[in-house]
């Protein structure tokens, strides 16, 4: 199966477990909030497509870097200050450094140039960028949705609108999750890679604000180069050092100067 419906799989999966424990039909619903939860439905899933096609064609520490960069810019937006503003220069020049200097584009030539062919690294970087707008979409929306309502059950709903929308692009490659032997392999990725990470998700913006967890989110970079490293074998350059290093400072500078999330109603 293709990357993009491996993932569709995982949040469609994950969308049937979320339903079942969340039982989202309990909370109250207008036209306004089930737009809201679409929009970030479609953001949280078409981030996860969009990234599994990248980690096709780049390294996982590099996808993981890059696709910070709209995050910082967005979160940047809300700073008048020279921190903002070096929270941006800091993630261009990651971004840069990364993927016009680290890149290997002298050697994209297929196996005789010993890289790449140059289609595949654009095609991740393109695929890397639409994940990163989507992550930055992501995280406006589930800072709105926490500070508003019941994440967990916008998180239900949203995901299932996303699954049914994004199926058209991903059903027609998902034949071979039709044996049953897959079964149990789909639904641990759900629970381990969509249910649990993106309902701590829910309880880390409630509780702890978008400050802190922007800071948090500035280990991801460091996270996946590491992973990358370990079971992929796949060894960064220099130049990707010094951009990971750049982007993850611009994710703590715009995390530091974040203000914290109003906090959300208890539920009645």
């Amino acid at each position: 199966m293709p990357p993009h419906t491996v993932a569709w799989l995982r949040a469609l999966a994950g969308a049937v477990v979320l339903l079942a424990l969340v039982r989202p039909w309990r909370a109250p619903w207008n036209r306004a909030t089930l737009t809201e939860t679409g929009l970030f439905g479609l953001a949280l899933v078409g981030m996860n497509m969009l990234f599994y096609v990248a980690i096709g064609h780049l390294p996982l520490g590099v996808v993981v870097a890059l696709e910070f960069a709209g995050p910082v810019v967005v979160a940047a937006r809300g700073h008048r200050s020279a921190r903002g503003r070096a929270a941006v220069a800091l993630a261009a020049a990651g971004v840069v450094a990364i993927s016009v200097i680290g890149l290997d584009w002298g050697g994209a030539s297929g196996p005789a140039g010993g890289g790449p062919p140059a289609r595949d690294l654009v095609l991740g970087l393109v695929a890397t960028a639409g994940a990163s707008a989507c992550w930055a979409a992501y995280m406006v929306l589930a800072g709105r949705i926490a500070a508003a309502r019941d994440g967990q059950s916008s998180l239900a709903v949203g995901t299932t609108i996303a699954a049914l929308a994004y199926a058209p692009l991903a059903l027609p490659w998902a034949g071979p999750a039709a044996d049953p032997a897959l079964l149990p392999a789909i639904l641990g990725m759900a629970l381990l890679s969509t249910v649990v990470p993106y309902m701590l998700d829910q309880v880390s913006i409630r509780r702890l604000g978008t400050a802190a967890f922007a800071l948090l989110n500035a280990l991801l970079p460091a996270t996946a180069t590491v992973v990358g490293l370990v079971a992929l074998r796949q060894r960064p350059g220099l130049w990707d050092l010094l951009g990971l290093a750049a982007i993850t400072v611009a994710v703590a500078l715009t995390g530091r100067g974040a203000q914290p999330a109003a906090a959300p109603p208890e539920p009645a």
